[in-house]
């Protein structure tokens, strides 16, 4: 299904929210937000297949803040995501679209984090929770969590928390909730799973599908001998130079064998698998994103719900044991009408999965020759950003523009050193160029922000 492009001011949303997408500089909508958003406004139950990266945050984000009352400090939207990082980045998403609506809190409630902590900030009431089904059944049999005012649900990546296990404390949580309320839901697929499960949950849905063709993206694939394989990886990355890829492996001690051999080699990598805590978690999402780093190596933990805008490669150090998968995983390059480039290696026990992929996916499969690559150390990409860890953040009501300008007006860096600031609960990041780093550091060895003293390290 299809649609022309579609303007937000033709819906009937809050000036606000239209005044902001201004300002963020969203005119057209996506597809799915053209398509998913009048039904939502107009109050709708909906199942929406449609793609990682098409713009399905807006569309029930947007649909959910139109009809917030921002007087009513009870829970009235609950979005449940499948990962810490999809919640996270959800969150801040739906943070970055109400910005201009006065007082709206939104909380994230994910394991990792202490429990006691995200019990006294629901004590203080909240608009939107956004959360991982786990850690959302702890806080019901605690009863800290309260949502008989609840308007809507929101399931984001269904299949995936099928996939996972989760549909027993889906269950739990639904059974808790108001049975009149606007249920969206939200999947990558529509398997039969995902029929049942709407049955259950929701009434009269409209079913919305956006399948996205992305020809933008170019394919390659290489035959490796596996003992040749990292040697392979470190050519293609130095004939590519790209200032942003993911290398996606099978396994965590793959993972963490890959990283320790480009870092010696001297690329700039960084390692995000299920065996990191919360905290280091964020941390090696925020310094790639942020560009501190040019290259995360991945176990498919990070293969969704990665806020990643622009993604020059991703290469395939193994081939996916799931068709569906790889789709996923090239999926992040290419986007936004962006020309993507995705490389993968084949060694010689998986070529039964490459010709799987060949068939599932109804392509053919382009080889290409290995031996006009070389190794050219002087060719990798060196980022020129750090990432700055101030010790404050939400709970101390601070806002990215009182970091920016203490680091402008108090330390006197420029502005066009400082890169992207993420504030999370307890801590800021700040990306700021190498070149200043040590001026932003001796700053906050005694310099304040909003009267606060604050601790600062480079990671």
């Amino acid at each position: 299904m299809s649609t022309a492009p579609m303007s937000f001011n033709q819906l009937s949303l809050n000036p606000l929210l239209l005044d902001n997408l201004q300002a963020m500089q969203y005119s057209e909508m996506t597809p799915i937000q053209a398509l998913a958003l009048p039904a939502i406004l107009a109050g709708n139950d909906i199942i929406a297949k449609a793609k990682t990266g098409s713009g399905k945050t807006a569309a029930f984000g947007l649909g959910v803040l139109n009809a917030l009352q921002g007087d009513n400090y009870a829970i009235q939207a609950l979005v449940i995501c499948p990962t810490r990082e999809l919640a996270e980045q959800v969150a801040n998403e739906l943070r970055r679209l109400a910005r201009l609506m006065s007082n709206i809190k939104i909380l994230t409630l994910c394991g990792g984090s202490p429990i006691a902590q995200q019990s006294h900030s629901l004590e203080h009431g909240a608009h939107i929770i956004v959360g991982t089904p786990g850690r959302l059944v702890d806080h019901l049999q605690k009863q800290t969590l309260k949502l008989n005012q609840l308007r809507f649900l929101v399931l984001d990546e269904a299949d995936r928390m099928l996939d996972m296990g989760f549909e027993e404390d889906i269950t739990r949580i639904i059974a808790q909730l108001p049975k009149q309320r606007q249920t969206l839901l939200f999947s990558a697929t529509y398997l039969e799973d995902i029929a049942k499960i709407s049955q259950k949950i929701q009434h009269n849905a409209e079913f919305i599908a956006v399948d996205e063709v992305n020809n933008q993206i170019a394919q390659y694939f290489y035959e490796v001998d596996e003992s040749r394989r990292v040697a392979t990886l470190a050519k293609l990355l130095a004939e590519h130079r790209p200032n942003s890829a993911i290398i996606f492996c099978n396994t965590k001690q793959a993972c963490q064998e890959v990283e320790q051999d480009l870092n010696r080699l001297g690329f700039s990598v960084i390692a995000l698998h299920g065996d990191l805590e919360q905290r280091d978690r964020e941390q090696v999402l925020l310094q790639f994103t942020n560009q501190s780093k040019a290259i995360l190596v991945a176990t498919d933990v990070a293969a969704r719900g990665l806020d990643i805008k622009a993604l020059d490669l991703v290469i395939n150090y193994h081939v996916s044991y799931d068709p569906q998968v790889h789709v996923h995983r090239v999926g992040r390059t290419g986007r936004a009408g962006q020309i993507g480039l995705a490389l993968t290696l084949v060694a010689a026990n998986e070529m039964p999965r490459a010709n799987q992929l060949e068939q599932a996916l109804e392509m053919k499969l382009d080889w290409q020759p290995l031996g006009n690559l070389n190794y050219d150390k002087s060719a990798i990409v060196v980022p020129q950003m750090q990432t700055l860890v101030l010790t404050i953040g939400r709970k101390n009501k601070i806002r990215p523009g009182d970091i920016l300008g203490a680091l402008t007006k108090d330390a006197g860096l420029d502005g066009s050193v400082i890169g992207k600031i993420i504030i999370t609960e307890l801590y800021s990041y700040v990306a700021i160029n190498k070149k200043a780093i040590n001026k932003a550091l001796n700053y906050f060895k005694q310099g304040k922000i909003k009267g606060k003293t604050v601790r600062a390290r480079g990671l």
